[in-house]
């Protein structure tokens, strides 16, 4: 009898971490946006990383993140 192979148990708290940062970029960069086309939106999230980056201690952004770690 062949023993079947399972796929490991993948749990979600380990992605939690990424998933607000992407939370942030969504609201800032995304949300009720109208962009022309693909380039001048990976414009916008090019310049959001760049200021995320710079900017990491900001209480704005910190306060989204910790919205989207709780939920």
């Amino acid at each position: 009898m062949a023993k079947r192979v399972r796929a490991p148990r993948v749990r979600g708290t380990y992605l939690n971490r990424i998933e607000a940062q992407f939370t942030a970029l969504r609201e800032s960069t995304l949300n009720g946006t109208d962009d022309a086309d693909h380039r001048e939106q990976a414009s916008m999230i090019r310049r959001y990383i760049a200021w995320r980056n710079r900017n990491t201690d900001n209480p704005r952004l910190r306060a989204v993140v910790g919205r989207a770690n709780v939920a």
